[in-house]
């Protein structure tokens, strides 16, 4: 089980490190927005309609990170970097907590 922890946390640092490869593949291809990352505006201007349910649910969720971004605007590489580094390990650490207690909660009612 060590061995495995190991690996899983090995796995997960190498993934946050590689999360500035969305800023990159998107810009290197020519293709705008990360796939399935569209505002409303954008669906709007490549299909010609808002499906009725995005529309209705656009404002349910605001990101605690907005375009993975820390501050207003980043121009560097290493800034933009940076930021979605940041922005993974702050979701990752969200998950791990989020998934504790939840456990903690399951647990519980099983004693």
């Amino acid at each position: 089980m060590k061995n495995f922890k190991k690996r899983l946390y090995i796995g997960i640092l190498v993934l946050v490190v590689l999360t500035p490869v969305g800023i990159y593949l998107p810009e290197l291809f020519n293709a705008e927005d990360a796939w399935g990352e569209w505002s409303t505006e954008t669906v709007d201007e490549n299909i010609g309609f808002v499906p009725e349910g995005m529309q209705k649910d656009a404002d349910l969720w605001t990101a605690p990170m907005p375009d993975y971004s820390i501050t207003e605007k980043e121009t560097t590489f290493f800034e933009r970097s940076g930021s979605y580094i940041i922005s993974g390990i702050v979701g990752v650490g969200l998950s791990i907590l989020i998934m504790f207690a939840i456990s903690k909660v399951l647990v519980k009612h099983e004693k």
